[in-house]
């Protein structure tokens, strides 16, 4: 079973228009509402390629069942710690170049006592786990080094995938991580420098393999991705696909490489199916997933290469 654990949920409403035009109307061509957060995104994308999926972290009263219910739609197994008030609403706003603009709310609270309840529960889900997978943000009253709490509740047998930024990765990796998938923006934050060449790229993975992290999955977007251990350097290029949204692109490639992981598979592997998601995914608009048959149609159109 793949374990999901998403500790700020988010209700995404993704906003087509055909020019975001700052400090005057912009009216909308298309709008689309999704029940999400980073990690049930994961949770959905490993159903839909023929996993075992579980889903928990945080919930909130309101608007809560909608996501319960998304979930069950889906197949994938829930169950969540519940806290009072709503859950935030984020808007992905998209023009006719598919330019994304993000605007994310921060959420309710989570009291302390809720905060050790989904330490307990992820205890015990992991126990029949093979991969752990956390990412996202953290909501409010929920400190940086949350992640890192979690990981060190995990059952020892279980795979550790952590998907988040700044602080809140470094954190995490003081206990030890199988694999983490940050995107060039983030890798710049931590290296704290422009990373232009693929060399640059790699010495910046290092330095997270240095603090904690086993593997380094490195999205470039449009250009494909990166996996390393620090010794062996694989690349494979995304296909050349219409875009119609970015959003949930990385997720995907989370849920893809995880079944990979657990199915034992080689690391060049791992990439091709975590790539070949990913692009699928952009392929669908707002922040809907990708299907497997586009997924298996991309598969057959990207190949790894040892760098």
């Amino acid at each position: 079973m793949i374990l999901s654990v998403c500790p700020n949920p988010s209700i995404d409403c993704t906003m087509e228009l055909e020019q975001l035009a700052v400090g005057r109307l912009n009216r909308v061509n298309n709008k689309i509402v999704t029940y999400s957060g980073k990690a049930l995104n994961s949770a959905i994308g490993v159903k839909r390629l023929g996993g075992d999926s579980f889903a928990t972290g945080f919930m909130y009263e309101n608007e809560g069942s909608l996501f319960a219910s998304n979930l069950d739609k889906e197949g994938v197994k829930n169950t969540f710690v519940w806290n009072k008030g709503s859950v935030r609403t984020n808007y992905k706003i998209v023009d006719n170049k598919s330019m994304l603009t993000e605007i994310n709310d921060k959420g309710e609270q989570v009291p302390l006592e809720n905060q050790q309840r989904l330490l307990s529960l992820v205890e015990t889900l992991s126990k029949n786990s093979s991969v752990v997978i956390m990412s996202g943000s953290l909501p409010l009253g929920v400190d940086d080094d949350y992640y890192q709490k979690l990981s060190s509740v995990v059952d020892k047998s279980a795979k550790i995938i952590v998907d988040t930024e700044g602080e809140k990765l470094i954190k995490a990796l003081k206990h030890g991580v199988y694999m983490v998938k940050p995107n060039l923006r983030e890798l710049e934050q931590i290296a704290g420098c422009s990373l232009s060449s693929r060399e640059d790229m790699l010495k910046a993975c290092y330095s997270l393999i240095d603090l904690g992290a086993e593997n380094v999955l490195l999205s470039l977007g449009r250009e494909g991705a990166i996996l390393t251990d620090g010794k062996d350097n694989y690349f494979c290029k995304s296909a050349n696909v219409a875009v119609n949204s970015t959003v949930g692109a990385g997720d995907s490639m989370i849920a893809a490489a995880s079944l990979m992981i657990e199915q034992g598979a080689e690391k060049s592997e791992i990439l091709r199916n975590a790539v070949s998601a990913g692009t699928a995914s952009i392929t669908t608009p707002g922040t809907n997933l990708f299907y497997r048959d586009k997924f298996e149609e991309i598969y057959g159109k990207v190949f790894v290469e040892k760098v």
